[in-house]
């Protein structure tokens, strides 16, 4: 069992937030998965809330650190979904905000996919359902996995989660002491996914 929960890992430079991989869990209950790809992209899977079971690899994003050990990520979906990340890990916090279009609001099942295989998609639906009003989700989150996977590891985020699967991670029954995926086991999980709804955020 690989003990990769770095949650003692102190974070001065942007060297040292860069290939972190973490999970985090938003006050209102939703619980998401992201990784500090590079200094220009991320990747991230969505295990909780009203679009669980999304998950998105080699997303561009702005990664800037504002003083020692506190950094800003912010970037725009192909939903047109605006996201803007705090990140305190030292604290093992972040703020977040998420700025969903009104389509997602109204129809989050279409963005339930691994999104790279389906960006045509989501910029039909952007031009053919509402922007406005959006949908505005500001958040507090506590950090309950810091792991040192690397920059630009692929292995981080490349399959679809499943119920239970940040469990087995923070566990170190997911990834190897080199940070690879360790062999599957035969057992299938449930995919039943946790849905909140978008009007009890409001």
């Amino acid at each position: 069992m690989a003990q990769l929960n770095h949650m003692d890992k102190q974070f001065k430079t942007l060297a040292d937030f860069l290939g972190t991989h973490f999970i985090y869990t938003y006050d209102n209950g939703w619980e998401y998965e992201w990784y500090a790809k590079n200094d220009h992209t991320v990747d991230s899977r969505i295990h909780g809330g009203m679009v669980a079971g999304r998950w998105v690899k080699d997303q561009e994003a702005h990664i800037d650190m504002l003083t020692e050990g506190v950094y800003k990520v912010a970037w725009t979906e192909p939903t047109g979904t605006d996201v803007a990340l705090d990140f305190v890990p030292n604290e093992h916090k972040l703020n977040g905000t998420i700025f969903f279009p009104k389509w997602v609001q109204e129809h989050p099942e279409i963005t339930v996919c691994f999104q790279n295989e389906h960006i045509d998609l989501m910029h039909e639906s952007r031009e053919k359902y509402a922007t406005y009003p959006k949908l505005v989700v500001p958040e507090f989150a506590t950090i309950t996995y810091m792991g040192d996977a690397g920059q630009d590891n692929d292995e981080v985020i490349n399959e679809s989660p499943y119920e239970g699967m940040t469990d087995d991670i923070r566990n170190g029954n997911f990834f190897d002491q080199n940070y690879r995926r360790q062999k599957k086991q035969n057992k299938r999980r449930s995919g039943k996914k946790r849905f909140f709804p978008a009007s009890s955020l409001v």
